[in-house]
């Protein structure tokens, strides 16, 4: 695992429909002799560089499994994903103009990924594939219409905006998704244990453990008490 460079970048406005996080971190990224948006096979990829295949994916990975299946046996391919480790929610009112903001309680943690990653799980630990995780300063603007999530009373999120890059880690092989495992951790181990080594919620450490089993590096060898027990697989 590669634990890269502090970067920022100016909020962009979307172009052809992308949000702005999207469009930007796509900017941001890419070199000189770059192809945007350019097909391969039957697939759009967002950055081609000579045979390297780069995907900047804000969503759902399960939207990935399609171009990974066609494609990652013949190239190269890094997904970067963006996680808000600090978010500002921005209201604005039908033309964008800002009404208020506040700072989302919620933070973002770099085994957030882990929820996506069980998407593609058969994939990851592909020669092929790699998989940067951006953590990021985002605001997120949200426009009280009447049509979004119950969740939120309606309230829709309009765009995403890049801040800055705070971090960015990027996972290639086994060791380095088993690096989401704290060091100190006992072996075997429950998930009680892991959240409490690794210092995060218990159901984060629930789709650590669940991610990695479906990646065929960690095992069930038992319960301790009412838990499950987990051993690395060798």
């Amino acid at each position: 695992m590669t634990d890269d460079v502090h970067e920022s970048a100016s909020p962009l406005i979307g172009v052809l429909q992308e949000s702005s996080l999207h469009a930007t971190i796509k900017r941001m990224i890419s070199r000189p002799g770059d192809r945007l948006e350019e097909r391969v096979g039957t697939h759009v990829i967002d950055i081609v560089r000579g045979e390297s295949l780069i995907e900047v994916q804000t969503g759902s990975f399960a939207k990935l499994r399609p171009k990974l299946t066609a494609l990652l046996e013949e190239h190269p391919i890094t997904v970067i994903y963006p996680v808000a480790a600090e978010k500002w929610l921005v209201y604005v009112d039908q033309n964008r103009a800002e009404l208020s903001r506040r700072r989302s309680p919620r933070r973002g943690r770099l085994t957030d990924v882990v929820r996506e990653l069980s998407a593609i799980a058969s994939f990851a630990r592909h020669r092929n594939l790699a998989v940067t995780v951006l953590l990021t300063r985002l605001e997120e603007l949200r426009h009280d219409d009447g049509r979004g999530s119950w969740r939120r009373r309606g309230v829709s999120i309009v765009d995403r905006r890049l801040i800055e890059v705070l971090r960015s880690v990027t996972f290639s092989c086994s060791e380095d998704y088993l690096s989401l495992l704290p060091p100190a951790l006992p072996m075997p181990f429950t998930n009680s244990e892991l959240a409490a080594a690794g210092k995060i919620p218990r159901n984060h450490a629930q789709g650590i453990t669940y991610c990695l089993r479906k990646m065929e590096l960690l095992t069930i060898t038992g319960k301790k008490g009412r838990e499950l027990l987990f051993e690395l697989l060798s």
